[in-house]
């Protein structure tokens, strides 16, 4: 069993768990009671993942942050434990585990991110941390794991696979991840599992030279490998290259395909109302189509620090009984199922003898009310203890140069000349609240393009390169943003991570682009050239150096500034407007690229040329989303 991020037996991670291999003669003894728990909890009901059961009156025997035994309630003598503590029929189930997080979508550190994670009962992460990669490479990988050995919470890394996430002829990152890499991350650090999610779905399919090199790594090793895919065409290639998991999966019919091609399905649940949540649609392969959970598991993938603290991986169990499923299945989607997909089942999962002591106490409605991490209690009555205030006081702190890595052309933003005759250009068709961006062409002037992005609902794009490599600016024409005024600007572009910046006027634009780089990184809305909301995210143009509560305040305050500017996309819909591995077009450094095509396209032709999938006329204003679309 390889350890957590830290290496349990450097003896730096917090409540760290001896390997069961140096604690059977101790357990046994326990179990056989001839010696005492550590802790006993009395009066539960077990949540069974094993048999999809729930068990009543029983009590739980723990030693050295291990199960030692679950008996029927009155099976110790009174005060036999160390410790005991008294549930009162509560539920507890075992600590959930997230297969697939980026930690950076959170704003945070992982020490941070564990914080947050623990109040929502998960207490094992597999995180994949591409985003600090293609910002500062395998060093920026090696720093994660080096915050993550200093976290209270038990952590994975899917080694970043796809950095960049396309070729480097379509856009510039900081940070490269070769096969090289790859293999150094795996064979260097035990918490290295398995191959983070393979983007490139397309390179795969055609056979890329690159993309196999890496997949050769993960396979040769036997480690697992983790996916991403849009498109039926792609999904027999790619499971034949290796790929065995998707969190991809829009509907039950999708769902259901990619499980009889053999994946492993992580339904994830977003925020509701927006396209991160396809677990409502891909679960009905299940409860609609008939096919067995057992190749099923439930993610968030990403989480803003606001949706962290609200929606986290005990919110989307929650959902997949909404959505038909049982307590004990649902449940197991969340825990049993994932350490099932990488191998740690008899490590984690479940609820039994040998296993860590990662628990939860839930009330009726399933919410989480205490943690327990390795047999200690870190969350009780959904408040931290002193035991894990005492862990994040001595969280990690990144080098001086994770925090210089936002280097802008010193020239400022100019829109681009525009031709006087009539052109076709080529325009990024957005339709909230999805994230697929339309290829849309129209015929117009230079004037009449001009017009239009100062009154109707057509407004400028620009994504400039950050890292200090080719100081690149590129232009686009977005349709159906429904920003009304000011700038917005994101130095989490995905997946280069790249400025992106949209505004109405150049100026409000220039003053936003410019609040970023004085910060070195984060978001921030822009209003008659003043500052109306901003998030500071220094470390890589992408993390905060604070607690979750603070960035999630900061994080509050950006979505309603964003919201009263009319963007119709929430802020990480507009982050992926330049992540060209999803459809149809997208905006990069090195300008317009067609998906899947992976061809690049000017921002304007000549009108008798008809490169574009769909052509027509401008579309009126549209009509303003829900607040929780937005959001």
């Amino acid at each position: 069993m390889r350890a957590g991020f830290g290496g349990m037996s450097r003896g730096k991670k917090p409540f760290a768990v001896l390997p069961l291999s140096r604690m059977t003669r101790d357990l046994a003894l326990v179990a056989l009671g001839r010696r005492p728990p550590d802790l006993l909890l009395r009066g539960a009901r077990v949540l069974c993942p094993y048999t999809e059961a729930i068990l009543p009156s029983r009590e739980i025997w723990i030693l050295g942050g291990r199960i030692a035994a679950v008996k029927p309630q009155g099976s110790a003598p009174p005060r036999w434990g160390r410790q005991e503590y008294d549930v009162r029929g509560g539920m507890v189930a075992p600590g959930l585990i997230d297969p697939h997080v980026h930690i950076e979508s959170s704003m945070v550190g992982a020490c941070a991110y564990a914080e947050a994670a623990l109040r929502n009962g998960t207490t094992t992460i597999f995180c994949d941390s591409h985003e600090l990669a293609n910002v500062l490479g395998r060093r920026g990988v090696e720093w994660m794991i080096e915050d993550a050995r200093r976290s209270p919470l038990s952590i994975f890394l899917t080694v970043p696979s796809t950095v960049p996430a396309t070729d480097e002829r379509m856009e510039t990152s900081g940070g490269k991840i070769g096969r090289h890499d790859v293999a150094r991350l795996f064979d260097r650090f035990p918490e290295a599992v398995a191959l983070g999610e393979k983007m490139d779905f397309v390179a795969v399919g055609s056979g890329s030279p690159r993309a196999h090199a890496i997949l050769r790594e993960a396979l040769r090793r036997g480690r697992p490998v983790c996916g991403h895919i849009y498109g039926e065409e792609f999904v027999a290639a790619y499971a034949a290259s290796g790929v065995t998991d998707t969190h991809e999966a829009g509907d039950g019919e999708g769902a259901l395909r990619m499980l009889q091609s053999g994946m492993w399905i992580f339904l994830r649940g977003g925020p509701p109302l927006t396209p991160w949540h396809s677990l409502p649609k891909a679960i009905e392969a299940v409860t609609r189509l008939g096919a067995s959970p057992k190749r099923l598991c439930v993610c968030t993938d990403d989480r803003d620090p606001d949706d962290l603290l609200l929606f986290g991986l005990d919110w989307v169990v929650r959902e997949s009984w909404r959505h038909g499923l049982s307590r004990p299945v649902g449940w197991s989607l969340g825990s049993l199922h994932p350490a099932l997909r990488f191998g740690m089942e008899e490590e984690m999962g479940g609820l039994a003898p040998g296993r860590r002591a990662d628990l939860v106490l839930l009330d009726d409605q399933g919410r989480v009310r205490n943690t327990w991490l390795g047999g200690e209690l870190l969350v009780e009555e959904g408040e931290i203890t002193p035991r894990l205030e005492e862990a994040m006081a001595a969280r990690y702190h990144y080098p001086l140069s994770a925090y210089r890595t936002v280097r802008l052309p010193k020239r400022k933003l100019s829109f681009p000349p525009l031709p006087k005759e009539p052109k076709r250009f080529h325009l990024l068709g957005i339709d909230p609240p999805g994230i697929l961006v339309r290829h849309r062409t129209v015929v117009a002037t230079g004037s009449e393009v001009g017009r239009r992005t100062r009154e109707e609902d057509l407004c400028w794009i620009a994504v400039v390169e950050r890292h200090g490599k080719t100081g690149e600016i590129a232009w686009g024409l977005a349709e159906g943003l429904g920003l009304r005024k000011g700038a917005l600007a994101s130095t989490i572009g995905h997946d280069a991570h790249n400025l992106i910046v949209a505004g109405k006027s150049v100026e409000e634009m220039e003053v936003a682009a410019r609040t970023l780089e004085s910060t070195q990184g984060g978001v921030c809305v822009i209003a008659g050239e003043r500052v109306v909301a901003l998030v500071e995210l220094p470390i890589g143009g992408l993390l905060s150096d604070r607690r979750i509560d603070g960035v999630a305040e900061a994080m509050r305050r950006l979505k309603i500034a964003w919201d009263e500017s009319g963007c119709r996309l929430p802020y990480m819909g507009f982050n992926l407007l330049s992540l060209s591995v999803i459809p149809e077009i997208r905006l990069t450094n090195k300008g317009l690229v067609l998906v899947p095509e992976m061809r690049l396209l000017p921002l304007w032709e000549e009108a008798g040329k008809k490169r574009g999938r769909r052509a027509g006329q401008l579309v009126p204003k549209p009509t303003p989303s829900s607040e929780s679309q937005r959001r």
